[in-house]
This record gives structure tokens, C-alpha cells and sequence, in this order.
């Protein structure tokens, strides 16, 4: 049990309170909330949690990870963190996110832990309070963000935490990982809801056409511009603003971008009246802007405007658990003549597969498979040689040095062995480090100094 906490870290309200009145102070939140002992056991529930999980008033006995897993143990002996044993550690609270089974189905919940201290500064009980994610699911869904994977869950929980905030956001990851459906989970679980999102796809633009799209025009602004028009910055007005590929702006535009987030003021082209903005801003990129500011490409200031908070958008590579229930998401989106399943190859030949192209290559690999079987069941050879054969490495060996039974120069092992990791990795030079456990930096060097070839750097 923890040390008794000194009188002034008690919070004032908490001192002296019985049970019975902590458990009344349960039915204030709206959302599912529970009082536990510190040995896990729910002393009660107020109406939400009752109505999502199968307990009564008084806990009926239960502990909260049965309750909400259907677990035997607790969440940090079953894999999970758990926030009350990380409340127990330290005395804070603290928040994470799981998979919780409700009365609806598996549900992504955002729990909240909450300390409670007597008068003499032991920590008594805990309150936990659960935030459930309407904009996704741990299940097939035709709506909203699908997923359960570490990783998945790890980007969620960044989600769940920065999207009440009016923090800009900026979304980095690889071409084709939902980065869209990401930003419009971001609003639809704000306070900017009601309003518009408005998406902007930045790449491919003049800097003129940019400027007009972004701010509008007044009339007979340039050649064309008969009318006046308004720019997307006003259609966004009480909403969110996404641009995509942010990366992609030009640099003469960048320095009206900065003007705009710094003083919320904007002129249409042509005009010289400046226009008040409201929105909040959502920003993505599969480029490192990290590295375009070093490379001189894009502005350091823009750039710390952005990325107030930034989220890594994981790469499907890294949320294998996730393509079976992505899978079956995909069929209920994808406008198929009659609804597919997966046979086992099928699925396991997908979950062994790369997928440079990520959701975006899942979706059209499944389209194509459902339009060649002559059935309902997609097997492997449906899916294409790209997905069963792997041309890169199929045939190639493991180097000598993982085989042989000689002791070799450490030099010639590791040249050997970089060479052999960076044609069989599939993914960017970002994920290839992490798998070597070296920074990006650290495996350029390498590969340059051993006249390596680096992996394909898709995006």
C-alpha cells in the first residue's frame, strides 16, 4: 500500500469522506463512472455504468476488470497497462485507453483514474470514469476509425486526449494509412462538431490557385474571377480545417499560412478587408517536415505552429491484428454484389503481406478479390501474386553469418547482415531503424558507409 501522503497533497474535498458519500458523488458524472478498492472490487455504479456492464448498485461482487474484459486477472497480468495499479504506484491520476466489453459489443473506452484520500492521506478507493469513442470501433464498423492493435489503440488514445482541445494537430504517417479519417475523428469528438470539416488537399496547386482556394477572391481579382467568391478558411468557420499533405505548400505560401494561425486574420485575393477566422486546425503529412525544415524546404516557425500535438498515423505493417476486422469493415463499405468472408490462406496470406500501399492497398486488394471469386469465399489465389509471392525476398537466403558455423570479421558480419535487412524490409528507412533499434540518422550513416542499399523509401 502506498506511504501516507502529506496533509497538503490530500485534495481538500476528499478529506473525511465515507464510503457511502463517495459512492452518491458517482451518479454527478454522466458518463460510466465506478468507486473500487484498491484491490480492484467495484463498491459502485452509477446508472451509465450499470446500463453498458452486468452489475448492480453495489458492484455485486465483481472486479473491474471482469466487469469490463471479462478477464480472470487484472489488465497489467493480461498485457494492458492498468490505471489503477499505476495510480496505486504513484498517487495520480492517470488515463488510458482499452477494450472494454459492453452490453453493445467491444467498445474503445478512454478511462480515467481518480484517487481518493481519507482524512489521515491513505489513498482509500478510486474512481473510474470511462469515456466511450463513438468515432471507433474495436469491430467491423462502416463508419469511423476500425481497430484494436496495440499501435491502433496507442494513436487512439493521443485521439481521444487532443480532440476537446482547440490544440492544432499534425498528423504524420505514410500514403494511404486513413490520415483523413483520423483528422475527421478528431472533430466529430470535439466541441466543433456541429460545424463544418472542411478538407484541403494541398499537393498539386499553384501557389496562385492555392492562395485563392485557401482565401478566396473578390471580383475581377485576376483573369476568370467574374464573381466573388469565399475561400475554404470561411466555409470552415465554426468547424475544422484540414489540410492535407501540408508538406506540399509552397514556400511563398507558407509565410500567409503563419499570418493566418498567428493573427487569425486573412484577406481574400483582391481585396485588401481583413476577414476574421474560426476554425481549428488539422494538418497532415506523409513527409518528414522535420527534415524539410533541416533541408531548408519548409519554415521552422510554420512548422512549431503546426505541431502543437504531434500523432504518428501507424503504417498497416504494424497493425497486423487489425486486417481481419478491416477486412470485414472494408466489405460493408465497398459496393460488392454480394457480401464476401476470408478463408484462412486468405487471411493469413494478407497478414504476412507489407502492404506499401497500406489501407488504401487493402481496400483495392479485397475489391478485386471479391469481383474474381466465383463464390462468397475469398481464397488466396484471389488475391493476387503481389500478396502470395514477395519478389523482393522470397527466394533470398538469411546471410551466411546467421547460418554458418565460422567465426568472421564483426565488420564483414554487419555489412552483411545490413545489406540482408534492407532489401528484405518492406517498409520506410524510419521503420527499418526502429527494427534495428537505431535512430534514422544513425542507420544513413551505415548504409552510406557500407555501400548498403537503403529500402525503398515509400510513403
Amino acid at each position: 500500500m502506498n506511504e501516507k501522503l502529506p496533509t497538503e497533497a490530500v485534495p481538500r474535498w476528499t478529506r473525511g469522506l465515507d464510503r457511502d458519500e463517495v459512492v452518491s458523488i458517482l451518479d454527478v458524472f454522466q458518463e460510466p463512472a465506478i468507486l473500487l478498492s484498491p484491490d480492484y472490487d467495484i463498491l459502485g455504479a452509477n446508472q451509465a455504468y450499470r446500463r453498458l456492464y452486468d452489475v448492480d448498485a453495489g458492484g455485486n461482487g465483481q472486479r473491474c476488470y471482469e466487469a469490463s474484459h471479462n478477464f480472470r486477472r487484472p489488465c497489467d497480468e493480461a498485457g494492458e497497462t492498468c490505471p489503477l495499479r499505476d495510480t496505486l504506484a504513484t498517487g495520480k491520476p492517470h488515463r488510458t485507453l482499452h477494450v472494454h466489453h459492453t452490453a453493445r459489443g467491444k467498445e474503445h473506452v478512454d478511462v480515467e483514474m481518480f484517487p481518493i484520500y481519507g482524512s489521515d492521506g491513505e489513498l482509500r478507493y478510486l474512481i473510474e470514469v470511462l469515456h466511450h469513442l463513438p468515432v471507433s470501433s474495436p469491430r467491423a464498423n462502416e463508419q469511423g476509425l476500425v481497430g484494436h492493435s496495440p499501435a491502433f489503440n496507442e494513436m487512439l488514445g493521443l485521439v481521444s486526449r487532443v480532440a476537446p482541445s482547440e490544440a492544432s494537430v499534425l498528423l504524420q504517417g505514410e500514403s494511404g494509412t486513413g490520415k483523413e479519417l483520423v483528422a475527421r475523428a478528431i472533430h466529430d469528438q470535439s466541441h466543433r462538431r456541429e460545424g463544418p470539416f472542411v478538407p484541403v488537399e494541398c499537393s498539386g496547386l499553384t501557389e496562385t490557385l492555392f492562395e485563392s482556394e485557401l482565401f478566396g477572391h473578390e471580383r475581377g481579382a485576376f483573369t476568370g474571377a467574374t464573381h466573388a467568391r469565399a475561400g475554404l478558411v470561411e466555409s470552415a468557420s465554426g468547424g475544422t480545417l484540414f489540410l492535407d499533405e501540408i508538406g506540399d505548400v509552397p514556400p511563398g505560401l507558407q509565410v500567409k499560412l503563419l499570418r493566418l494561425l498567428e493573427t487569425r486574420t486573412f484577406r481574400r485575393v483582391g481585396s485588401s478587408e481583413p476577414r476574421r477566422a474560426d476554425f481549428r486546425l488539422v494538418c497532415a503529412s506523409h513527409r518528414d517536415l522535420r527534415q524539410l525544415v533541416r533541408d531548408g524546404e519548409f519554415r521552422e516557425d510554420l512548422y512549431y505552429r503546426l505541431s502543437t500535438f504531434p500523432i504518428r498515423v501507424p503504417p498497416l505493417r504494424e497493425r497486423k491484428p487489425d486486417i481481419p476486422v478491416l477486412a470485414e469493415a472494408l466489405f460493408d463499405r465497398l459496393d460488392l454484389p454480394a457480401r464476401p468472408h476470408l478463408a484462412a490462406a486468405a487471411r493469413d496470406a494478407l497478414e504476412h503481406y507489407a502492404f506499401p500501399g497500406n489501407i488504401r492497398e487493402l481496400r483495392n486488394i479485397l475489391e478485386r478479390a471479391a469481383l474474381l471469386s466465383d463464390g462468397h469465399e475469398i481464397r488466396a489465389e484471389h488475391l493476387g501474386p503481389e500478396v502470395t509471392q514477395d519478389p523482393d525476398h522470397q527466394d533470398l537466403p538469411p546471410p551466411r553469418a546467421l547460418t554458418g558455423g565460422e567465426i568472421r570479421p564483426l565488420e564483414e558480419v554487419e555489412r552483411e547482415y545490413l545489406r540482408y535487412a534492407a532489401t528484405v524490409h518492406r517498409g520506410d528507412r524510419r521503420s527499418l531503424a526502429a527494427r534495428l533499434g537505431l535512430s534514422e540518422r544513425s542507420l544513413y550513416r551505415y548504409l552510406q558507409k557500407l555501400d548498403a542499399p537503403g529500402p525503398d523509401p515509400r510513403a
